[in-house]
């Protein structure tokens, strides 16, 4: 089963206030396993970027001045989370000014069924707990100290971590085979190398370890 994390930064919190979005990222997941096929762009929101995003994701309105907007790259994204489940952390958020965007280009809106928010598994897993990006990362022991500041395909790196975790899936490490030609050897070979090597004894070995044992018991039991 193939799914898109996603996440989104904006100019501000509310479409209803005219926010728009200024980055989008989405990683494919196949069986809970990065594919490495990845969407990601800045945009050119069409106005200015507040103050309190501006904190969060440090995009200056003249970083964006140059980017494509969004009905520029609304077919390339549908495509690509085309009859996918997308995996987002407060996806109301994300949902609403994603569909905005596509009402703006003239095109379908996202169903919410065809959504599984973090958040919510999260709030349903741990009730009454902190549930943030940042705070699942510290339960789950998964290392967020690149997140300096908040980037959509960042954020999309760490909640598919977080992700996995929430539906009870250790990450896989050994010996999987994914459809995917863009994963190397090389990747494949780094995550066998966290086991460590066991070596078996020789019968030599195992004969002098006896004799051991076998003086070391007199001697013990006759002192």
């Amino acid at each position: 089963m193939k799914e898109v994390v996603l996440d989104t930064e904006t100019t501000g919190l509310s479409v209803k206030e005219g926010h728009r979005i200024v980055e989008i990222g989405c990683l494919e997941l196949d069986n809970l396993i990065p594919t490495q096929n990845k969407f990601h762009c800045y945009l050119n929101p069409d106005r200015k970027v507040s103050e309190k995003a501006l904190e969060i994701h440090g995009y200056t309105d003249n970083f964006l001045s140059d980017k494509k907007k969004f009905v520029e790259l609304a077919d390339d994204f549908l495509l690509f989370i085309k009859d996918k489940k997308l995996i987002i952390h407060n996806a109301e958020f994300d949902i609403a000014h994603l569909n905005n965007e596509l009402k703006i280009a003239g095109k379908e809106e996202i169903n919410m069924e065809n959504v599984i928010d973090t958040l919510q598994l999260a709030r349903e897993k741990f009730p009454g707990s902190t549930i943030s990006l940042d705070a699942l990362c510290k339960r789950y022991k998964i290392d967020n100290s690149r997140r300096k500041k908040h980037s959509a395909l960042i954020d999309c790196e760490l909640l598919s971590k977080v992700y996995i975790n929430l539906v009870d899936q250790k990450e896989p490490t050994l010996n999987f085979v994914s459809n995917n030609k863009n994963y190397s050897e090389k990747s494949i070979t780094k995550t066998n190398s966290y086991y460590k090597k066991v070596v078996e004894p020789t019968f030599e070995e195992i004969k002098i370890h006896k004799e051991y044992l076998k003086n070391n018991l007199k001697k013990n039991f006759f002192n």
